[in-house]
């Protein structure tokens, strides 16, 4: 009996090391912390790269009539952006390019050109976010050329435009988002009659015809950067809600969207 009692003491001896081996998770548990220390510069490096997605820039392009003052209001006030517009009212030539195109067209093109020039100037060193309604290229590429092309300008106001502009292409970078208003002419001429501007009255229909002809061969050969293409004929984002927040989406997928 006496063995037997050894043995049994011998066999209660062993149950503190079965403890011991339930013990041993704990061991793996301290670990822990270092696998987090692991994970913490993955974080950062993500972080880090959403820092450089930097927009500043993004331009409204379109015929006249399109709705790029309406579409660039609406965007601004969604995503909280600022606003750089095309400056009509207080254009000192405007008004004399519409009752006398080839007297007034190289300087209503010099001003323009002059005006946008500045604007770019200013986002490239400002911090902000900015939408611009209409861009430099189109004043280079379509306006003045189709001006030159109906003989409203002549061939030596239209080289040296083309060589200023040629000038200071260097020193301005393409905007991160264009987005074109493509548009047919009924809807063009729709648009001009409803916002009654008097110095457009005297718009002719073959004007607003070559100077889509010229936007559709711009926008086909566009490689500067991004580019979204919205058509207004099917697309009434100024009067439907719907509308204006299917442009939304697309912008937002455009500029922060799909990885």
């Amino acid at each position: 009996m006496a063995k037997t009692t050894k043995q049994a003491k011998k066999t209660n001896e062993v149950k503190p090391t079965a403890d011991t081996k339930k013990k041993k998770p704990e061991v793996t548990v301290k670990a822990t912390p270092k696998t987090e220390k692991i994970i913490k510069p993955v974080n950062v490096d993500l972080g880090n790269d959403a820092d450089r997605k930097v927009i500043k820039h993004i331009a409204v392009a379109g015929n006249i009539g399109a709705g790029k003052t309406t579409l660039t209001q609406l965007l601004a006030k969604h995503f909280n952006w600022e606003t750089h517009f095309e400056d009509v009212e207080n254009n000192p030539y405007l008004y004399d390019f519409y009752q006398d195109m080839p007297r007034w067209a190289f300087n209503l093109q010099i001003y323009f050109l002059n005006s946008r020039f500045k604007q770019i100037l200013d986002i490239q060193k400002g911090n902000k976010t900015i939408i611009q309604d209409r861009t430099i290229y189109e004043d280079a590429q379509i306006f003045a050329p189709n001006l030159h092309a109906m003989g409203l300008m002549s061939t030596r106001d239209f080289q040296n435009y083309t060589e200023i502009f040629n000038s200071i292409t260097g020193l301005v970078s393409p905007p991160d988002l264009l987005i074109y208003l493509r548009a047919s002419i009924p809807a063009l001429v729709n648009q001009i009659q409803k916002r009654g501007r008097e110095y457009e009255d005297n718009l002719r229909l073959d004007y607003l015809r070559r100077l889509n002809e010229y936007y559709e061969a711009w926008i086909a050969k566009y490689k500067h950067g991004k580019l979204l293409i919205i058509d207004i004929d099917h697309c009434n984002f100024a009067e439907n809600a719907e509308d204006l927040g299917s442009v939304i989406q697309r912008v937002n997928t455009e500029l922060y969207g799909l990885f």
